[in-house]
């Protein structure tokens, strides 16, 4: 039997290396192309990654708007329709509202609202048409699909129903002679 030389050793080594140095990246680009076709369709096309809700703003509804009247301070302003997203230094009675929202497959919404003042009273407001509370929940709420709504209070059949499956068990309060007897440790050692 005879043994391998050193030179020997590291040749074999040296092939050894080489292999997988070319047959790893063989392999896994193989797998990738793999999981790309699995399916028929594909599975890589099929799955798309979540993408995050994106709300940015202050979101004004109409019924906001129309509560704002020429001549209100803007502390009313403020508690009508919050603080504003944008205030300038260099436009000190200018206050600027804007509302984006982007989601996964809705369309992106975006609104302003400009509102002026004039001192410290309310001049004039500008932007886009706000929509009611009501359509705005409708565009956000695209997925949810309900079916009819639950008839929310019971009728006198129903109640005299769930009467009769009640149990009621009486109350019984512990008195002091049934209680057993509870020690407690002292919260302070004992005084020597």
């Amino acid at each position: 039997m005879s043994v391998p030389m050193y030179s020997d050793l590291t040749s074999i080594f040296a092939m050894q290396t080489l292999k997988l140095r070319y047959f790893l990246p063989a392999l896994a680009l193989a797998s990738l192309s793999a999981c790309g076709s699995w399916g028929g369709a594909g599975l890589m096309t099929s799955l798309t990654p979540y993408k995050v809700e994106v709300v940015q703003g202050n979101f004004v509804s109409k019924e906001q708007v129309d509560a704002l009247k020429p001549g209100m301070s803007r502390t009313q302003v403020r508690e009508i329709l919050g603080s504003p997203l944008l205030t300038s230094v260099f436009h000190a009675d200018r206050w600027d509202y804007v509302f984006t929202i982007r989601r996964q497959g809705v369309d992106a919404q975006a609104r302003k609202l400009a509102v002026f003042f004039k001192g410290d009273d309310l001049e004039k407001f500008e932007g886009d048409t706000m929509p009611t509370e009501a359509e705005f929940i409708a565009t956000i709420d695209t997925k949810r699909k309900f079916g009819k709504v639950p008839e929310l209070e019971a009728n006198e059949e129903q109640l005299a129903k769930n009467q009769s499956n009640v149990v009621a068990k009486p109350i019984v309060p512990a008195s002091p002679a049934n209680a057993a007897a509870v020690t407690y440790p002292p919260l302070e050692p004992a005084a020597r």
